[in-house]
């Protein structure tokens, strides 16, 4: 218990140290890019003095570190601003607002925008997952218990043509495919669940080749520590020594790899995915604010990400430990 104690202290003041990091470098990198967000948001034909009208109103000719402290505070208390673009229904409303009508009780709030959109965004990366999980786990394991052989050059040909494969060329092929021709699945948007198969068919690809070489490589490795041989001997079957001992000290590699590798491609793949599918979920929403210069919900994207990524992380380190306690954090 004090061991578990003292590991997430220690982990969550790490964790936090690097979530206020991220943020204040999103946060400054996103105020001295080029470009005003309030032309944007007011449109080409605003005035000057209207501009810095509303420039004033939103805080944004304040020094940054005057900015950040503001907006850490309000984020402390679990406000993470509203959007500069979207209205309370969600749409923008970019170019057609003026001073006198930008209220701040207009404006939807990016926490709710995020919360509206993320169920998309986890339906996708999961089911993305479950596919490439079904392709890498019998190939990953069958290479890595045949080292050498032409199961594990198998496994190394398949995640080589995958890795090859840009997101994008496949979600084009693939909706020419499958869509345009076929009709078999649905591609553009969102309404129902089968329009999440396509772009989640996308995603498997591209996380499946690591996934391979990961589980092969945490295979072969288990297969080649000396309990194995310990095991024979004493004598398990060759099939009890894998599923009980060789697969077992194998997913801690493989935790590791979900914890750090795996969310991260995962995080950068989803984004470029719903904007291929215009798939509505956080990639979406958050390229619709790059574009837009939203910046309150680019950053809160930007903190919960990197919230996200550390809380993971964390957790597998624990469960790591909990799997071989040797393993000391």
């Amino acid at each position: 218990m004090a061991f578990a104690i003292e590991f997430f202290l220690r982990r969550i003041a790490q964790g936090l140290f690097i979530v206020v990091l991220v943020a204040f470098l999103i946060f400054t990198l996103l105020r001295v890019v080029p470009g005003d967000p309030v032309r944007i948001i007011l449109g080409p034909m605003a005035s000057s003095s209207v501009m810095e009208e509303t420039a004033q109103k939103l805080g944004l000719r304040d020094p940054v570190p005057v900015q950040f402290g503001r907006f850490a505070g309000e984020v402390a208390r679990g406000d993470f601003g509203r959007s500069f673009i979207r209205g309370k229904q969600g749409g923008s409303s970019s170019g057609s607002q003026d001073a006198a009508v930008l209220e701040t009780s207009s404006r939807a709030p990016v926490l709710g925008l995020i919360m509206n959109a993320l169920p998309y965004s986890l339906m996708l990366g999961g089911l993305g997952i479950f596919f490439a999980l079904l392709v890498a786990l019998p190939i990953g394991i069958y290479a890595g218990l045949n080292s050498g052989r032409w199961p594990d050059r198998l496994g190394l040909y398949v995640s080589s043509v995958f890795v090859s494969l840009p997101n994008i060329w496949v979600g084009v092929v693939l909706i020419f495919l499958l869509s345009a021709k076929t009709g078999w699945l649905p591609a553009i948007g969102y309404k129902g669940f089968s329009y999440t198969v396509l772009p989640a068919l996308v995603l498997a690809i591209e996380i499946s080749p690591v996934m391979i070489r990961a589980i092969s490589v945490s295979v072969a490795t288990a297969l080649g520590e000396s309990f194995v041989d310990v095991g024979v001997i004493r004598g398990l079957s060759y099939r009890t020594v894998v599923k009980r001992h060789v697969l077992r000290n194998a997913s801690i590699p493989l935790l590791n790899l979900f914890g750090a590798q795996l969310i991260g491609i995962l995080l950068g793949s989803i984004f470029v995915i719903e904007y291929i599918f215009s798939y509505p979920g956080v990639g979406l929403l958050t390229i619709n604010a790059v574009f837009q210069r939203d910046f309150p919900i680019i950053q809160a994207v930007a903190i919960l990400a990197s919230g996200a990524l550390v809380t993971i992380n964390m957790l597998v380190d624990f469960l790591s430990t909990s799997i071989d306690r040797r393993l000391k954090f």
